[in-house]
């Protein structure tokens, strides 16, 4: 009877232990600059700032990093839902908006959060090997524009090759538009220079997957020109680019998104795990 009695409280004990959740801490409002450049730049101070959402008493998990949308212009800083409780870390982050500074300022401020997450994930658990970079509209934008030119990220110490996957969300692939209007160039006449993706491609990056809306639906040209980003991508010998367009969804294509980033993380993962 003895033996049956602990028979049954092991069973108890092992189901317990399995049925157990990962539980989630976030952080708030971290500043991502050295105090002393906070100290001297009141925006910078009160702007640049992240979220981190990590799995708790964990070791060696991967880390999002997610920017916000809103044409260089306005939004905030987001930890999605939908990306939550999937054993990762997403750190949501907060950059400088024009028109109180110059566009390209958000994309040093990104550059700046990324090495942030390089140089301090370690200190929540997580594997600085395994940091991924993303991001809706704008967002998606600075994730292409950090990962493909690499003296954002090189001024801050940090080789962009890096960092595991780019999955931007329908980011601009030209020059932003926000740059082109404070240049004095028009919406409608498209640009590629130094401050374009496009301008940028080379086989050596990281994995690369596009999701755009629908072409019909999406903002101007944003689908064409993410399918340029990936044709140009592949003949200069990238063998890791892909295009998914997002049937019957406009801009706002988050929503059906989400799962594609998720899967695509877990696909570099388990790929990585396969070389070691």
């Amino acid at each position: 009877m003895k033996k049956l009695i602990l028979l049954f409280a092991f069973v108890f004990i092992s189901a317990s232990s399995f049925g157990q959740k990962t539980e989630y801490e976030t952080k708030s409002n971290i500043q991502y600059y050295n105090a002393s450049v906070n100290k001297s730049d009141s925006y910078i101070n009160e702007r640049c700032v992240l979220d981190i959402y990590y799995p708790k008493n964990t070791k060696g998990f991967a880390t999002i990093v997610w920017f916000h949308g809103g044409g260089l212009t306005g939004g905030n800083k987001e930890i999605p839902e939908a990306l939550k409780n999937k054993g990762f870390a997403i750190i949501g982050v907060n950059y400088r908006l024009s028109p109180k500074v110059k566009a390209e300022k958000a994309i040093e401020d990104a550059a700046v959060a990324i090495a942030w997450t390089f140089n301090n994930i370690s200190n929540y658990g997580g594997d600085a090997s395994q940091i991924f970079v993303s991001g809706h509209s704008a967002g998606g934008y600075l994730a292409l524009m950090t990962g493909l030119d690499k003296k954002w990220l090189q001024k801050e110490g940090i080789d962009a090759n890096k960092i595991a996957g780019l999955i931007p969300f329908s980011g601009q692939c030209i020059t932003h538009f926000e740059i082109r209007r404070q240049n004095g160039i028009p919406e409608k006449q498209p640009t590629i220079d130094a401050f374009a993706p496009l301008y940028h491609v080379r086989a050596d990056a990281p994995p690369l997957l596009l999701i755009t809306g629908d072409r019909e639906l999406e903002m101007l040209g944003r689908y064409e020109e993410n399918a340029y980003m990936a044709r140009m991508m592949k003949l200069v010998g990238h063998t890791q680019t892909k295009l998914y367009e997002l049937d019957g969804y406009g801009h706002g294509m988050t929503e059906p998104g989400f799962p594609l980033l998720v899967n695509e993380v877990n696909r570099i993962l388990k790929e990585k795990q396969t070389k070691k």
